[in-house]
């Protein structure tokens, strides 16, 4: 078969510019909108996507005067969405460092039941303090620990997941028996961070277990999506950067014995459209305009861990920066935004409009044809297997790309022009995981 591009949609309030919820078009109410994101979620199925995701963090990013703050939780928004679409895949964020895996698979499990086998499950650590404050904790938890702790809490997942076999109902009302208890397998799990009984108070879901998901690059990040990721989001602002990070996940999830071609690598993008490449430009001009330094400068402070009066605007980045293994927090996404600074010469004004537009994602800005061009040379180089599209503005950057984008990725055969499959795992390739015990009862 031919290889096809996977799109994911990445939905952010009302655009992944920071300055977006002030156009005149945006609504800074749409965070808690019900129907706003129905809207999406149907565009989204419109274009064919293979799914959409909702990132989400343990507490309030900062200062609310900055930009739209309120969030939704994201398995509950999802629920909504599931019930007016019918093949998009549906992504949330989730921590393993502020949850615990019982609750946590359980709620991935019912919503694999309610949306028909869409679920899926993007696994973060959550990297801040103000996180860790929320939950009774006085500092981070360490790096190397946080992602311990996510490979043992995934384990668990899994023996949950698999705690009821596929067969375990009977349903038989002649002989009164609903259920098998034969065919149950609870955890009965003992480590070094989690104990849990089990066995999940939810049957075994369409797809077995969901789509995982994961977006670390550091070391311990890489090596953790290597060993349990269908699907990764990552961060690449040049294509020998992607091309290398594509073939060092590929290399590290064959020495964890499994097959490279099931592990999707998807880089984020940030497509601005415009029916011209003027057109695409103004948007971008205007949208720099409306970031307010001040708050753009506290942000990349303490990202980088230093004071903002250590950040003047129109000067490179001081030279005193730590480095990037005495991060505790976002390891990768510090060495990316210290590294793009430092190779483009960037001033801090340059620095700040580079982040406002997409976190440091790779930005695209131009015609249609000039934003598939971009993918389909990427895809085709060996740097990606498709893409994490974060529109800078919401609802029209979606509705733009799938309109007129798309297509051309179609009419190339880049893309499909039917969904074929009705599972998350079917359009992103991946077997439903066999039950550990599907040819035997214990009885």
């Amino acid at each position: 078969m031919t290889r096809k591009l996977h799109l994911n949609a990445f939905l952010s309030s009302v655009g992944h510019h920071e300055a977006a919820w002030r156009l005149p078009e945006s609504d800074p109410l749409a965070d808690t909108d019900i129907e706003y994101y129905q809207h999406l979620a149907r565009v989204a199925e419109r274009g064919k996507l293979d799914s959409l995701f909702l990132a989400d963090h343990p507490g309030l990013w900062g200062d609310i005067s900055r930009r739209p703050s309120a969030a939704l939780e994201p398995t509950l928004l999802l629920t909504v969405m599931a019930g007016v679409t019918k093949r998009v895949g549906l992504i949330a964020t989730a921590s393993t460092t502020y949850n615990e895996p019982f609750n946590l698979a359980r709620r991935f499990a019912s919503l694999d039941h309610i949306s028909g086998g869409r679920a899926g499950w993007n696994i973060v650590t959550t990297a801040t303090l103000q996180a860790a404050r929320n939950f009774g904790l006085d500092d981070l938890p360490l790096h190397r620990d946080r992602y311990a702790r996510a490979d043992e809490f995934v384990e668990v997942s899994r023996k949950l997941w698999d705690s009821w076999q596929d067969d375990a109902i009977r349903g038989d009302k002649q002989a009164g028996v609903w259920g098998d208890n034969d065919r149950l397998y609870p955890p009965a799990h003992q480590g070094t961070y989690y104990k849990v009984a089990g066995a999940l108070n939810v049957p075994r879901s369409p797809q077995g277990h969901p789509l995982l998901v994961q977006a670390g690059s550091s070391e311990d990040g890489r090596d953790f999506a290597a060993r349990h990721a269908d699907a990764v989001f990552t961060v690449q602002q040049t294509l020998e950067e992607a091309q290398a990070f594509y073939a060092d996940l590929k290399k590290r999830a064959a020495r964890f014995g499994r097959d490279p071609e099931t592990v999707k690598i998807l880089p984020g993008i940030v497509p601005t459209i415009g029916s011209t490449r003027a057109e695409a430009e103004e948007l971008d001009a205007r949208l720099a305009q409306l970031i307010k330094p001040e708050h753009a400068i506290r942000q990349l402070a303490n990202i980088l861990q230093v004071s903002p009066e250590e950040l003047p605007l129109d000067e490179e980045l001081p030279a005193h920066l730590t480095t990037e293994r005495h991060i505790e927090g976002g390891q990768g996404r510090y060495a990316l935004i210290v590294g793009m600074a430092r190779r483009e010469k960037m001033t801090v004004r340059q620095l700040i409009g580079r982040m406002g537009a997409g976190r440091g994602h790779r930005s695209i800005t131009g015609t249609p044809g000039t934003v598939a061009d971009a993918i389909q040379h990427w895809f085709e180089s060996g740097a990606a297997d498709g893409f994490n599209i974060m529109p800078p503005v919401l609802p029209s950057g979606l509705e733009d790309f799938v309109d007129h984008v798309v297509p051309i990725l179609q009419e190339r055969g880049l893309f499909r022009t039917e969904y074929t499959g009705l599972t998350l795992r079917d359009h992103y390739g991946v077997t439903r995981p066999a039950h550990p015990y599907s040819d035997q009862g214990r009885g």
